[in-house]
């Protein structure tokens, strides 16, 4: 069974992933019979053979490893795992029986890398030379070195080992792959880290993020992206280079790709001004920009998060000047708007606005507040962050890292007489309860939910641990959200969609006559310079409303289920988020394609 059947290629299978090229006179070597226990340097079964008898490959698994070895070369056992004949733990058993070299777990190995490097660094070999080898040691009882490697039958690492341990007795252990690159990873940061000049390097850091070409770099970046109106700028590394993307209208959109070699210029001037730790790279870090930029203020939130090629940075941009929000302005349809506006000026109830990140819940609550801010009524919001500033309205913003949550906010601002509280999110059940005493307790309360829809809310009112009937009795209304891009008014074009999508918008039409008027807009997005070619420039919701009548409150009360709730709110005029953003697409202000995009297919195929 040639190349099988032979002891080098049984001895080259050694390590999985890895081809081996062995000396001429491995077999006979010091290094070898070092490596091997004397029981295992009598001539053994192959590697395959005892995978055979084993049962962990059958002969058709042989053959098919025999073939691509023929043509590509390579190991036998890590042949045997790539074409997933069998696993490595597999490979790992047969070639300990072969060798006589037991395997080392991962909770029996040493978790400080310091233990690693320490032993390296007594052998008097450049440390990086074994981290180039990917080998590892750690002295052991009574004098033992233990040892691991991708590659521990080669002489040259086997002849390092005796010449910087004479005295030593070594001790070899086969070990998973993703292991030993686990440990070996670690051992390399702390070879980087242990006994650097932190400052010098700080300095350097430094000197690169106040170059001119960097802060112009950085600056040209942020003046492009508020002048695009995007609301984040995504700074990603790569392999070889890095890339800068602006979120326009909810999708990224890529601008700009450089050298992967500029990148921790860039990146130590973002952290610079953000006013975090430019030497800090392996632990997450947040942080905070407030600048002017092509004549508007911003507040800029920096974030960053450590990644295989380096740091992922996102910059939200914030205006800071004040913004006139309109209810009539964000895309409810007059229906919704009826309905909302008139709840809103409830005297008590909660209203949740619900939705993913980024869907335009803060939005909607700004607007909430312009609406119904009279100067008659105390208005007192808890945010995190305080996102708008809105003038005649208090606003307090949680301070997690030192105990200040949402729910300590929450105990204060009923002290201060409020009759209007707006909770930026529910996201526990201490938030929720005080939400649900504040509403049976004469106040009106608005805030945000992160559900898919608006009557998942209830159950997630319920999963949390309110009690059913504490949900049936204080919430008023729920409302779902999502942001679709207008159509671009320079390019947008005639477009007929599929029969589907006709045929849904007629049914909808003798559902709603009063809100389908005319004749459909059917349009598409085509692209032109003014929209930087993508056919969409600025954003409207999409909206769906369920309001707490006496029999969807009874059904929330007994927790009937979902399609029971969906009928009983259908009888008052209700339409889900596709729906609705298909009254858009009937009126011209949006495209089928971005309704199937935000809201999904449900039943409906675009051309």
């Amino acid at each position: 069974m040639q190349p099988y059947d032979d002891k080098d290629s049984c001895m080259q299978a050694l390590t999985l992933p890895h081809s081996l090229e062995p000396a001429p006179d491995m077999t006979v070597s010091t290094a070898l019979a070092a490596a091997i226990t004397p029981e295992a340097q009598d001539i053994q079964p192959p590697l395959g053979q005892i995978l055979l008898a084993r049962g962990y490959i059958g002969e058709a698994d042989v053959a098919k490893a025999l073939s691509f070895q023929s043509t590509f070369g390579g190991i036998m056992g890590g042949i045997l795992v790539r074409i997933g004949a069998v696993s490595e733990d597999a490979v790992l058993e047969g070639l300990s029986a072969q060798l006589g070299i037991d395997i080392m777990s991962n909770e029996r190995m040493p978790q400080d890398p310091a233990i690693y490097v320490a032993t390296l660094q007594a052998s008097g070999i450049d440390t990086d030379w074994w981290v180039d080898q990917a080998a590892l040691a750690w002295a052991g009882d009574a004098g033992v070195i233990n040892c691991i490697s991708r590659d521990p039958l080669k002489p040259s690492l086997q002849e390092a080992l005796i010449s910087a341990f004479p005295d030593k007795q070594i001790q070899w252990w086969l070990i998973r792959n993703r292991d030993l690159e686990f440990m070996i990873d670690l051992v390399r940061r702390e070879i980087s880290s242990a006994g650097k000049d932190y400052e010098g390097d700080v300095a350097l850091l430094r000197e690169l993020a106040e170059e001119a070409p960097v802060v112009e770099l950085v600056s040209n970046a942020m003046a492009q992206a508020v002048g695009e109106a995007a609301s984040d700028i995504h700074v990603e590394p790569r392999e070889h280079e890095f890339d800068i993307r602006y979120r326009i209208d909810g999708v990224l959109q890529s601008r700009l790709t450089l050298p992967r070699s500029r990148f921790d210029a860039v990146a130590s001037r973002i952290k610079l001004i953000s006013g975090l730790d430019i030497a800090e790279r392996r632990l997450p870090q947040d942080g905070r920009i407030g600048m002017r930029i092509s004549g508007k203020d911003l507040d800029i939130r920096v974030s960053c998060l450590p990644g295989v090629f380096g740091e992922s940075i996102v910059m939200r941009l914030l205006m800071k000047e004040h913004k006139q929000f309109s209810l009539a302005k964000i895309g409810m349809a007059p229906d919704h708007l009826e309905t909302f506006g008139k709840l809103a000026q409830e005297p008590y109830g909660i209203i949740l606005v619900t939705g993913p990140t980024g869907s335009g819940k803060s939005t909607t609550l700004k607007a909430t507040l312009e609406h119904i801010k009279d100067g008659k009524r105390k208005i007192i919001t808890v945010e995190d962050p305080v996102e708008y500033n809105i003038p005649g309205v208090t606003q307090v913003q949680t301070k997690a890292d030192i105990g200040y949550t949402f729910g300590r906010a929450l105990r204060s601002i009923l002290r201060q007489d409020p009759d209007v509280i707006m909770i930026g999110e529910i996201r526990d059940l201490e938030t929720a309860q005080i939400a649900v005493q504040a509403s049976l307790t004469g106040h009106m309360v608005f805030s945000t939910l992160h559900t898919n829809d608006s009557l998942s809310a209830f159950t997630r009112l319920i999963d949390m641990g309110l009690e059913p009937f504490l949900v049936a009795s204080s919430v008023r209304e729920v409302m779902a959200q999502r942001l679709v891009r207008r159509l671009c008014v320079h390019c947008k074009a005639p477009h007929a969609p599929s029969l589907a999508v006709r045929e849904k918008c007629e049914g909808l039409n003798k559902n709603f006559p009063g809100l389908f008027k005319g004749e459909p807009q059917w349009l598409e997005a085509r692209g032109c310079p003014k929209c930087q070619h993508t056919g969409y420039r600025g954003r409207l919701g999409i909206y769906e409303v369920a309001v707490l009548n006496d029999e969807v409150a009874d059904m929330v009360l007994h927790q009937r289920p979902m399609h029971e709730l969906q009928q009983a709110v259908r009888k008052h005029g209700f339409r889900d988020l596709m729906e609705d953003g298909l009254l858009k697409v009937w009126q011209g202000e949006t495209s089928v394609e971005e309704i199937i995009r935000v809201a999904g297919q449900t039943g409906i195929e675009s051309d």
